[in-house]
């Protein structure tokens, strides 16, 4: 069974109350979360790995709380999809396959570099899990809940990062 087929299989039950078009629909805007929360997480990890330059600490001792957060709102929504009677998938290909934006192309580089393509990173985040939960306020309740408090911490998140590249007007600096 090929990885999409597996993240859009729906099980034979879902949760009570949720019918089984409802149930496929949010388990399809899951999976997407999944995905770009999987990718979030690593490409955190990358750049706490390889930021240089000045105020190089404070960042790379903000980031892994970040990941460590991440990473708990990847294990939350693949178990929603469990709950669903959904497939989480989360193997590296299937990742890839999946994965509906460019690759971070930054290696090794400046605090400002990395932490400018961070904020482009979370915009698309942040966006897309807006998107979603204004989708789930008709499918699932439960699942509209979830984003919407994963959402709080993202934007926050987001915040600390745009704290390090905004100037003193208020303008972004990337």
């Amino acid at each position: 069974m090929s990885s999409s087929n597996a993240s859009t299989k729906v099980a034979e039950f879902t949760a009570p109350g949720v019918d089984s078009q409802s149930a496929k629909d949010t388990i399809a805007l899951l999976d997407d979360r999944l995905v770009a929360l999987l990718d979030l997480q690593l490409t955190l990890k990358h750049v706490h790995w390889n930021v240089v330059g000045p105020n190089f600490i404070g960042v790379h001792e903000m980031l892994d709380p970040q990941v460590d957060a991440v990473r708990e709102m990847t294990d939350t929504i693949a178990e929603r999809i469990a709950t669903m009677g959904g497939v989480p998938v989360g193997t590296p290909q299937s990742i890839v396959d999946r994965r509906r934006w460019d690759e971070y192309n930054i290696g090794r580089g400046l605090v400002v570099d990395h932490l400018g393509a961070l904020d482009k990173v979370y915009n698309g985040v942040n966006e897309d899990h807006r998107k979603a939960i204004d989708k789930l306020a008709e499918l699932d309740p439960v699942s509209e809940d979830l984003l919407t408090g994963q959402l709080g911490d993202l934007e926050q998140f987001q915040w600390f990062v745009r704290a390090h590249i905004e100037s003193a007007t208020g303008e972004l600096n990337r």
